[in-house]
């Protein structure tokens, strides 16, 4: 079989897996009569695997095609927020109640889907090296993201996340937290950027 076409396949599986979670912990939250969209679309975890689920139908859908830069440097952006995702749960968030339905949920959308969409980087790295300039602009996201939420919480007192609460050890806690997981944004965004052009290299020469 084409292995295209197999990769096609599996990108479409788990891309479809992610809104699938996604719309269970919706329904739930709905049933329960507790769903307010603005706070679900808050979490960074929904909003990573929002941009994960995508570019995965995206590269599903254009499987016959060539390689695009833009989907490119966006996987990579990709990679890098549900890496981040993965590892905040793992560190500061595995016992706090972060409006999943159900341990399957929460397993797809901050175990599988993190892994699966490295392993897509890995499989099926870019063609065209990615500068340091393009790799800084996955910054981007996050940091909005951080600005909108302090403002937000600031605003009606809801906090995505326990540690971006200032009621939760004071601002220099916040900062604390800020500043260390922006570090692990830049060091994951170098580390991504460096297996790209490593696997892109291995491939081009096989080839």
């Amino acid at each position: 079989m084409d292995r295209r076409l197999v990769l096609a396949v599996l990108r479409l599986v788990f891309g479809l897996l992610t809104f699938a979670a996604l719309g269970e912990t919706i329904l739930s939250l709905v049933d329960a009569g507790t769903f307010d969209p603005v706070n679900f679309f808050s979490y960074f975890t929904v909003l990573s695997n929002v941009i994960g689920a995508i570019l995965l139908l995206v590269g599903a859908a254009r499987w016959r095609a060539g390689h695009n830069a833009t989907i490119d440097l966006l996987r990579g952006a990709a990679v890098v927020y549900l890496a981040v995702t993965f590892i905040v749960f793992a560190v500061l968030l595995a016992n706090t109640d972060v409006d999943l339905a159900t341990p399957w949920v929460n397993t797809v959308l901050h175990e599988l889907i993190p892994i699966v969409v490295l392993l897509d980087w890995l499989v099926d790295p870019p063609e065209a090296r990615l500068s340091m300039r393009q790799v800084a602009s996955w910054l981007t996201f996050p940091m909005v993201w951080v600005g909108y939420v302090l403002i937000r919480g600031a605003l009606v007192g809801k906090y995505p996340y326990p540690f971006l609460d200032s009621a939760n050890g004071g601002y220099a806690s916040v900062a604390i937290y800020i500043a260390g997981i922006t570090v692990l944004f830049v060091v994951l965004s170098a580390i991504v950027h460096w297996l790209a052009n490593v696997m892109g290299a291995r491939r081009t020469s096989l080839t």
